[in-house]
């Protein structure tokens, strides 16, 4: 998968605006990001509530992870190249929502 991908799905959702963000492409909702590709260009940050993230991370701990930076924010760290298309649509609503509180 390719952050293209998500960028495609994630521009169908209302209010959501092209950006950057630590001079990566992003995507906002009303101003606030919830989804970013991650430096690495293998990998993109989606805002996520803690619980949710947790229960990612240990269901499949290849495809979810966090760095230290991350530790105390809602945020997850997803690899696209391990990502089940399947599962995308559902982690875009979910960080979309999450962006909207």
């Amino acid at each position: 998968m390719t952050y293209d991908t998500v960028r495609r799905m994630a521009l169908t959702f209302p209010n959501v605006a092209e950006g950057t963000s630590y001079g990566t492409p992003a995507l906002k909702v009303k101003g606030k990001l919830f989804v970013r590709l991650r430096e690495d260009n293998e990998s993109v940050v989606l805002k996520m509530p803690f619980d949710q993230r947790e229960e990612l991370i240990a269901g499949d701990p290849e495809v979810y992870y966090i760095t230290d930076h991350y530790l105390h924010y809602e945020w997850v760290l997803v690899r696209l190249s391990k990502l089940h298309p399947d599962a995308l649509h559902e982690l875009l609503q979910t960080a979309y929502g999450t962006a909207l509180i």
